[in-house]
């Protein structure tokens, strides 16, 4: 990748290493650019023995939104995850303390702690990983707890009702805010996406839903960036630029350490097609 300019970083991934459906949109002319729609994602992490292990699942081609690419799980925040029955089965996160690290206030349309709320949602309904600290939750039958999941995918059942129904409480301490991304203005799809890390077992297993994922997998971030290098696991500059930031840890409980206090700035990248692939400035960087 070529170096920092003076005025910002400046990356460019050659078109073989970037998923097949955004390397056949990026560049296209849009007209005036769509308004961001608020999402979260979160990058689910398990202690290993050398470093944590990041979970990537790979987008179903037929998926609207970056297809055929290696993601996070994450989505779209949706009203109800700002709902006060959703918010008042979290511990140790408040309204308020969610709103300080977010930089979020009353005048935002979207309420700060529905992110997290929207990024712990989509990691179940993608994995079927739910962040619990109850254990009746995870010795529950696998059917069961899948059928839960059904349930919610299918708008049959929603999230706080879920938590309701089984007594459970979503754990504020085992996750963290670590980026802030908005989708490029020349993107027809644009989202205001607030990244989270958030811990789970060191055996969890992600048990992925074949309508919107086709693979799943376990990496270090620095195995994930070279798998990548090698043209074996395509993903989109967001993905890799978080990589890259969480490489530096050696446990899953440092990198969390280090991101309950630390500056997370808004990155709304410039992006262009070039003769070798996608070249990406991030201004002031």
């Amino acid at each position: 990748m070529p170096p920092a300019t003076d005025d910002g970083d400046e990356y460019e991934i050659p078109a073989e290493r970037l998923p097949e459906g955004f390397r056949n949109t990026v560049g296209r002319e849009v007209g005036e650019p769509v308004r961001p729609r608020p999402a979260a994602t979160v990058i689910l992490l398990r202690e290993a023995a050398s470093a944590p292990q990041i979970l990537l699942l790979k987008r179903n081609r037929a998926t609207g939104f970056v297809p055929g690419a290696y993601v996070f799980p994450g989505g779209r925040v949706d009203t109800a995850d700002g709902s006060d029955a959703v918010t008042a089965r979290w511990s140790h996160l408040a309204p308020e303390r969610a709103a300080t690290r977010l930089g979020l206030g009353d005048a935002d349309p979207v309420p700060a702690i529905a992110y997290y709320t929207a990024a712990v949602r989509e990691a179940f309904e993608e994995t079927g990983l739910l962040l619990t600290d109850s254990r009746a939750w995870a010795q529950r039958p696998e059917g069961e707890i899948a059928a839960e999941r059904d349930a919610l995918l299918e708008g049959q059942l929603g999230f706080a009702e879920l938590l309701e129904r089984w007594d459970l409480r979503l754990d504020g301490d085992r996750i963290g805010y670590v980026a802030h991304w908005v989708t490029p203005r020349v993107e027809p799809r644009r989202y205001d996406t607030r990244f989270f890390a958030a811990l789970v077992d060191a055996d969890a297993e992600a048990r992925i839903d074949p309508r919107e994922m086709t693979d799943a997998v376990w990496l270090t971030p620095s195995a994930a960036l070279d798998r990548h290098e090698a043209g074996n696991l395509p993903m989109i500059f967001p993905t890799i630029r978080t990589l890259e930031d969480l490489a530096a840890f050696s446990s899953a409980a440092a990198l969390l350490d280090h991101y309950r206090e630390a500056p997370i700035p808004m990155i709304m990248p410039e992006i262009i097609r070039t003769e070798r692939g996608v070249s990406l400035r991030i201004p002031g960087r």
